[in-house]
């Protein structure tokens, strides 16, 4: 079912859609439409108003803040890739892909065709064709706080950035969505939410249909070793044999586990640039998101028919990351951020082929359990199932008594899955994948990453997600009834939640004390009061003031989307 060698189980890019499948039995998925349970999109604060029913994904995080100037869009990190269990597969070991179909770096973005709309032609505190606030690229002016009577008026656009990192996988895009069966690739994303929540109006339905069947849209372009995409990355012109497929072009940037990386963000003339320096086989992927690379945004039409992509180039929002240089329309309170997707990824013992669905039994080994599959009643957990018919190693043939697939739909309604099991994760053992490994973020004047951030928090969305499941109580009202470790499918308490770690730097060429990593506890790991290991690092549920859909400018009832610990002094 997973590679033999070097491998994670089946990444999910961004744009990762079971084109394979795209029928409404299995909970519409379709191409790069984050409200089709595309597990890679940004988290959105109200899913059920912007895409009708329940999104969720879980979205554990570092964030690093810092009052220094720069700290909100030039900032460069040192990573250290996974490397896989050796030898034949074996679904007790652990594999990256298994855990998390993606890494991230993160940063809030200008987008003046994205949430709140209050600044384009269109929509303008409800004044069609008017001029509105603009977004001043790499300044605190754009900080909002939506509790202040009329804000929303000189709030600008924003759109959240992630450079992405895949493991390696199963099957191939865009069927599934790892670039390689044992090699890693990365891809530089940007959402947008075309919402106006002040007047209550999104993005024409003619439009959402052609850019994907969402109103939370994704540019989308893998790291390619001469800075060009390998085709347009806006979701107007996105093509799946070309943009989406990593192989169609040598061009295309990979990189080996163990592998030691320098990864660079930074605003330029032309826009956001990322750069990826693998130190070990010192090759460079690269990627701007500028209106020359064809970068874009879809211009905000919410009661017509018309739908004109314009190219754009996409600078960052922030000068300084603080609490305040938050994205209004996300779940998550992040600017600067390191996240770790996980929740996408359990075994079946039988697939339909004309569904994806699963249809046999679900679960890893000494946890398997009849499907919890009701599409009716809004449940997708067993949907995006893959077979060995779509194994993309010629070289790994499957035990008889392993099973012969696999699901990666979100963790909806319950969190199940190997995602859940503490087994899976990295703990040192040789049988499970290696920690990914990253420094805290260095910033500085010029062109120069000389000064740490100063303080750091922990972060979960787990109250977002668990109001989904009708098997936990949770309030985003109060936060009661949200927990730490999440209820499963039967009402249980989930077997383990993933946490951080913070360990010796390990000679990865920087000056830093220490590395973060995820996990269960790791080797080598130092103690620090701040980042106790286990799920209690999160902290408690945090507030936070989101407008109301259709509410000229008032605020929301459902405040708290996240765990979060607070800010507390940097230790590497």
């Amino acid at each position: 079912m997973l590679t033999a060698v070097a491998t994670g189980g089946a990444a999910l890019a961004s744009v990762g859609a079971f084109t394979h499948t795209a029928t409404a039995s299995s909970g519409g998925w379709g191409p790069l439409s984050c409200g089709n349970n595309l597990r890679l999109c940004t988290e959105v604060e109200d899913d059920k108003t912007a895409f009708g029913w329940y999104v969720g994904h879980d979205e554990p995080s570092v964030l690093f803040y810092s009052t220094e100037a720069g700290s909100g869009n030039h900032m460069q990190y040192n990573m250290k890739l996974p490397v896989q269990p050796a030898g034949s597969f074996n679904d007790n070991k652990g594999y990256t892909g298994e855990t998390t179909p993606a890494y991230w770096f993160g940063m809030a973005m200008c987008a003046s065709e994205s949430y709140p709309e209050q600044n384009n032609h269109n929509t303008n505190h409800g004044v069609s064709g008017s001029a509105g606030p603009a977004c001043t690229p790499d300044s605190d002016t754009n900080i909002i706080d939506p509790t202040v009577s009329g804000s929303y008026k000189n709030a600008p656009g924003v759109a959240y950035m992630e450079l992405q990192f895949y493991p390696p996988g199963f099957a191939s895009q865009f069927a599934d969505d790892s670039c390689d069966a044992t090699k890693w690739c990365a891809a530089l994303t940007i959402d947008s939410l075309a919402e106006d929540p002040i007047n209550g109006t999104m993005l024409n339905s003619s439009c959402v249909g052609q850019v994907g069947g969402s109103i939370e849209y994704v540019n989308f372009a893998y790291l390619t070793m001469s800075g060009t995409p390998i085709g347009p990355p806006n979701p107007k012109d996105f093509q799946f044999i070309g943009s989406g497929d990593p192989k169609s072009s040598p061009d295309t940037f990979y990189m080996n586990g163990n592998d030691n990386l320098t990864v660079s963000l930074t605003d330029t003339a032309n826009g956001l640039k990322t750069t990826v320096v693998d130190n070990t086989t010192h090759q460079t992927g690269s990627m701007t998101a500028s209106a020359s690379n064809h970068f874009g945004q879809i211009l905000y039409d919410p009661s017509g028919t018309s739908c004109t992509e314009q190219d754009y180039t996409f600078h960052p929002m922030y000068s300084t990351s603080q609490p305040s240089t938050r994205v209004l329309w996300a779940a998550h309170s992040y600017n600067t951020a390191f996240d770790a997707e996980t929740g996408h990824f359990d075994f079946c013992t039988q697939v339909d082929a004309n569904t994806s669905t699963c249809t046999g039994k679900e679960g890893p080994p000494g946890d398997q359990e009849p499907v919890s599959n009701d599409v009716s009643n809004g449940t997708y957990d067993d949907q995006g199932c893959f077979s060995m018919a779509e194994n993309t190693n010629p070289n790994y043939i499957p035990p008889s008594n392993q099973p012969q697939a696999y699901c990666v739909a979100t963790n909806d309604p319950g969190f199940d899955g190997t995602s859940y099991h503490s087994k899976y994760w990295p703990n040192g053992s040789d049988d499970r994948a290696s920690s990914v490994l990253f420094s805290s973020p260095l910033t500085g004047t010029g062109s120069g990453y000389t000064d740490p951030f100063p303080q750091a928090a922990l972060e979960t969305d787990l109250p977002r997600i668990e109001t989904g499941n009708p098997q936990q109580n949770c309030l985003r009202t109060t936060g009661a009834g949200c927990t730490l470790i999440p209820v499963t499918d039967d009402g249980t308490p989930a077997n383990f939640y993933p946490f951080f770690s913070i360990v010796e730097a390990g000679g990865q060429g920087k000056s830093t004390a220490c590395d973060w990593g995820i996990g269960n506890k790791l080797p080598e790991s130092i103690k620090n009061s701040h980042v106790p290991p286990s799920v209690n690092q999160y902290g408690t549920a945090l507030f936070l003031n989101y407008w109301l859909y259709g509410g000229h400018g008032s605020i929301s009832a459902n405040h708290y989307n996240d765990f979060n610990s607070g800010a507390f002094t940097n230790p590497c």
